[in-house]
């Protein structure tokens, strides 16, 4: 249940459009569901901002059907990550209304309404072979309801290509920006914008990328000021980053 479902149920109660009993059963399952073998966060919207979202990979399809109706039920708006296309078929059957990205391998049931409006996260990543980890990143972020512009192949092996994104990437609130091999990309666009801008290494590259290892000691050491880093792969991690910052700047403007 997020804050704008709370709030008109405690409206709803206060001009007796509703009884006592009717919230406390709504409210029961506050602030998490156990259903066995997982113990659904109900609350975690309110806490965080953000649904509870479900890492597929490891859980049985009948595992991921039971959050899935847990989650269904209250309202929620559901991302599942690291899903295979077997497991989507599996939630489907229950939930017809579900999209699979093939790309980012999320699938999603009921997303916010997208924002039309800025904030805008940029999702830059270096070569195609990125682009697994920066559609995980997107399709987090408009799951979330922000808006995204995708700008992909900008590698440092052909900088112009970036420098004939610039307008773009100057429209952006907050920036991720996704590479592999030695993860330089990162530093030329934490150089050249005055955004937050969240780096994403990838396990893409020869032998000594080392599976990201590289890529990630590269991107912690950059020498442009304003650059985070997630984990390896982790394109989840840094849209959700990036919402948050959105959300919390929004916070403060609307108060």
């Amino acid at each position: 249940m997020d804050q704008d479902k709370l709030r008109m149920l405690l409206e709803h109660l206060q001009h007796g459009k509703t009884d006592i009993e009717e919230v406390m059963e709504r409210l029961k399952d506050l602030p998490y569901e156990d259903i066995g073998f997982a113990k659904v966060d109900n609350h975690r919207e309110l806490r965080n901002g953000f649904a509870e979202v479900i890492y597929c990979a490891g859980k049985t399809p009948t595992q991921v059907q039971g959050i899935v109706q847990v989650m269904r039920r209250d309202g929620a708006s559901i991302l599942g990550t690291r899903a295979s296309k077997e497991l989507f078929k599996s939630v489907r059957a229950i939930a017809p209304e579900a999209v699979y990205y093939e790309d980012a391998r999320c699938i999603v049931i009921d997303p916010k309404k997208k924002k039309q409006e800025e904030p805008l996260i940029a999702v830059v990543c270096a070569g195609t072979s990125d682009i697994p980890v920066a559609e995980e990143a997107a399709v987090t972020a408009e799951t979330f309801g922000y808006p995204v512009d995708r700008i992909y192949d900008v590698g440092v092996a052909g900088l112009h290509r970036l420098l004939g994104e610039m307008p773009r990437l100057r429209q952006a609130d907050v920036v991720i920006v996704i590479a592999g091999m030695e993860g330089a990309l990162v530093s030329v666009v934490g150089g050249l914008v005055d955004r937050p801008v969240i780096a994403v290494p990838t396990s893409v590259g020869y032998g000594t990328s080392f599976h990201g290892i590289t890529a990630l000691l590269a991107m912690l050491n950059s020498c442009a000021s304003g650059v985070t880093v997630v984990n390896i792969d982790n394109g989840f991690g840094a849209a959700y980053s990036a919402c948050l910052m959105l959300k919390m700047n929004e916070r403060r403007i609307n108060h």
